[in-house]
């Protein structure tokens, strides 16, 4: 069994990059080979509209272009279950995690109710979101119904329904007082963290391990 997370993070070694790292030691604990793809320091685009992918004479599934993400793409298609975590932008993922997703699951998607994707495997995947906003901020703001979109693509596409992860009212800063942060009290941030990022840690760690216990079943 392989499990590849791709973190959509600028930020490599902060919220989303430590619950995913946390994510494939539960995955280990089952015996998982791991991946970790960083996407940001890869040189690439989003999906171009070339259509080369749905082409009656060509291999279906195949993303024409060129770049750092070819070998990515090709060894996602081949993992056992994966795992997309991003920081929540403006409401949505970062933009280096849709060009990801537009060319992944574009790619498997030919424009055929007989066959929704041509993967022709199912691969069991969780969503993994981390975010300054608390659960009542993001619920406010009908936040989940934003990223709705990408949970019924990896749906359709991938198999199964997603897993949805939420980290919430996280930390932005190591030192508060050099930013222009006003709206937020660090006291109670950082409270928060004290109270919740053990446990946060923990689900993480179990959701590795569910995503190869379904991959085991199929």
């Amino acid at each position: 069994m392989k499990i590849m997370a791709i973190n959509g993070s600028p930020r490599r070694a902060e919220n989303t990059a430590r619950l995913l790292h946390k994510a494939l030691e539960g995955a280990a604990s089952l015996g998982a080979e791991t991946e970790y793809i960083d996407l940001y320091p890869l040189k690439y685009k989003g999906c171009l509209s070339c259509f080369y992918c749905k082409r009656k004479d060509k291999e279906h599934g195949v993303c024409i272009v060129k770049d750092d993400l070819t070998a990515v793409l090709e060894r996602a298609k081949q993992a056992d279950a994966l795992l997309f975590g991003s920081p929540i932008y403006f409401m949505n993922l970062t933009s280096g995690m849709q060009a990801f997703l537009e060319r992944f699951f574009f790619s498997q998607y030919i424009y055929s109710r007989e066959i929704p994707s041509v993967l022709g495997k199912t691969i069991p995947s969780a969503f993994l979101y981390t975010m300054n906003a608390t659960e009542e901020q993001a619920d406010a703001f009908h936040l989940k119904d934003s990223l709705a979109a990408y949970e019924w693509a990896a749906a359709g596409i991938l198999g199964a329904k997603p897993y949805l992860f939420y980290d919430f009212n996280t930390l932005q800063f190591k030192d508060y007082s050099k930013y222009e942060s006003s709206i937020f009290s660090e006291e109670e941030k950082r409270d928060y963290h004290e109270k919740h990022s053990a446990e946060v840690a923990e689900k993480a760690y179990e959701l590795g391990k569910q995503l190869i216990l379904d991959a085991q079943k199929l």
